[in-house]
């Protein structure tokens, strides 16, 4: 490979890295209330539970009551210092098992899902340790600038359970299945479907069109893996009875939750995900393909 060929794939891979991580910057920023309303769904274990909240409506306004409007930003930290690097991961591994798949004989939107898959694998290796942190704050109910700092909490789930399944890595398989079929879906789906329609020559509506492909793929995408992700936070959350673990894998976390809630339980926060995925997962899409444009044109 001569050094013009490889300064050409370093500008490359740079420029899929930098418009990833401008991505995930910019839709944590603008969606992170949604998460945490989401996680407070998913970690609450029905009626019973004395802090339940009544609905959506009720979730906000308990929170906003109690905890103030910082309080819809609790565990922020972790996913801005995760999201960067975990999104450039994604879209950057996406490129790359893109560009292997088509040395084989798979079929190209076919090829398109399976690289989605394995961009979230990688991506949820990554991320993990950060969901940990950040699931641990969210469940907090104490206001703003009562809870412990992010680096607080993590130096105190390291001191307590390590780094392994038990600490910094726990519900690392729930991650895997979240991350994996949530990007399958996504990365398929948008490309595949944006490829069968024309783009518009206007580009207000050329916008419109990938928003609207990209808003119907997150959604599709959040609706299929909301068990793993309802899973991975009960196993990351606190357990219901201290000190007792109670949800130790995915598949017997969705067993536990299924027999004692029954199956909706397993749909848990699905609106606030939605409303957060839906429109984030488009303006992820939109970011990306417009700063990788400019960046290929200008630098």
């Amino acid at each position: 490979m001569s050094a013009k060929q490889q300064h050409g794939l370093l500008r490359e891979a740079s420029h899929q890295i930098m418009a990833g991580g401008s991505a995930g910057l910019v839709e944590i920023c603008l969606m992170h209330p949604l998460d945490v309303v989401k996680t407070r769904f998913q970690i609450q274990r029905g009626t019973s539970d004395p802090n339940s909240y009544k609905s959506l409506r009720d979730c906000f306004q308990t929170i906003f009551r109690n905890e103030g409007i910082l309080g819809f930003y609790k565990g922020i930290l972790p996913p801005i210092l995760a999201e960067t690097p975990k999104r450039a991961v994604k879209f950057f591994t996406f490129e790359q098992y893109k560009k292997i798949l088509g040395f084989t004989s798979l079929h190209p939107g076919l090829a398109l899902s399976v690289a989605g898959l394995g961009a979230g694998l990688t991506e949820a290796v990554v991320v993990n340790p950060f969901e940990v942190v950040k699931v641990s704050l969210q469940a907090n109910r104490n206001a703003f600038a009562e809870q412990p700092s992010t680096f607080g909490q993590a130096r105190h789930i390291i001191s307590t359970n390590g780094f392994g399944l038990q600490g910094l890595n726990k519900g690392l398989t729930s991650t895997l299945g979240r991350h994996g079929v949530f990007n399958m879906i996504y990365f398929g789906f948008y490309f595949n479907v944006k490829n069968m329609f024309p783009s518009f020559q206007d580009p207000t509506l050329e916008f419109l069109r990938k928003f609207g492909i990209g808003l119907v793929s997150g959604t599709i995408s959040s609706c299929v893996n909301i068990p793993f992700d309802v899973a991975k936070s009960r196993i990351q959350g606190p357990q219901p009875v201290p000190g007792e673990i109670k949800y130790r894998t995915c598949f017997q976390t969705m067993a536990v939750i299924y027999r004692e809630e029954g199956y909706l339980a397993l749909y848990k926060g699905l609106v606030p995900k939605i409303m957060r995925l839906g429109p984030g997962g488009a303006v992820m899409l939109l970011v990306y393909e417009y700063t990788y444009g400019w960046l290929q044109n200008n630098w």
